[in-house]
């Protein structure tokens, strides 16, 4: 039997250079454990650290977020319980991306968005053939629950590869509901801007039934602390459609091997490569506004 690999924790993180606009939201975070509270799931790909509610809060104070997402980690499966009682404790502030399949019933799903979840989250992540992570839900079951999606005015968010985007676009661009691409489509950002992949993510994005998450740099290179390649990716989304991108730390950064980034060194990137202040204030705040319905 395979060892499950165990995650680093999380470094401190450190207060950015710029003053961070008011109402800004991290879009994209995950809260694990305590495990003796919430257990991780047995399938899971890898062990994180606990990384509860009150680490979460004191990373999004020092960097100056009024708000945040929080996102279902595979590491839990489909047991969102971390999750919805971090929200439920913190409704004005929390919004989050649950995981479920088309066996859950109406009641549950109108439960969660009075809780605050806007979306659910699926996988089609592969590597070597098969999805990458435990615990996911993959793209028959979002196609099968689109519609329930959209009547509540929430969204599908995709783990995908930009790889596979040129076959899977045309699909989501079919269904009744908004999609939310993770991490810039985490690609290879050593691969360039002029693959068939990431030239269909900017396509998907400029048609206006896309949104993407500025996130993850430190998934698309190992470039640490800086990632260079991942800056044409961050520069070309931008020039797409900034009414449709949103920013996220990816806190407390899951399966890492290289060095571990710093929050608030990730949000200087963003800063520094975004450029305008009007333009962080649309990604930053507008925009997730909208999103996610604070």
């Amino acid at each position: 039997m395979t060892a499950i690999p165990s995650c680093k924790p999380p470094l401190l993180p450190i207060p950015p250079r710029l003053k961070t606009p008011a109402g800004a939201c991290d879009t994209h975070a995950h809260v694990f454990g305590p495990a003796q509270r919430y257990p991780y799931a047995a399938d899971r790909s890898y062990t994180p650290p606990d990384a509860p509610l009150d680490a979460y809060l004191a990373m999004l104070d020092t960097l100056g977020f009024a708000r945040g997402v929080l996102v279902q980690g595979s590491a839990h499966g489909r047991d969102n319980s971390a999750m919805l009682d971090a929200i439920a404790a913190n409704p004005q502030r929390l919004r989050g991306v649950a995981v479920a399949d088309r066996s859950i019933g109406d009641g549950e799903l109108d439960r969660w968005d009075r809780i605050g979840i806007r979306g659910l989250r699926f996988n089609h992540f592969f590597r070597g053939g098969r999805l990458h992570y435990g615990g996911g839900v993959g793209l028959d079951e979002a196609k099968a629950m689109a519609g329930r999606l959209n009547a509540r005015g929430w969204h599908v968010q995709l783990w995908i590869d930009v790889k596979d985007l040129p076959d899977v676009s045309p699909v989501l661009a079919s269904w009744p509901v908004d999609v939310v691409i993770d991490h810039m489509g985490r690609t290879d950002a050593h691969a360039g801007t002029e693959t068939e992949g990431f030239r269909a993510l900017l396509r998907f994005l400029e048609s206006g039934r896309c949104w993407v998450k500025l996130s993850g740099a430190h998934r698309l290179c190992d470039d640490w602390p800086d990632y260079a390649p991942a800056r044409p990716f961050h520069d070309a989304l931008v020039r797409a459609n900034p009414d449709r991108l949103v920013w996220g730390t990816d806190w407390p950064y899951p399966r890492i091997d290289a060095e571990m980034p710093n929050a608030g060194h990730l949000l200087d990137l963003f800063n520094a490569w975004t450029g305008s202040s009007e333009l962080r204030r649309k990604i930053l705040v507008d925009n997730p506004a909208r999103l996610y319905r604070f």
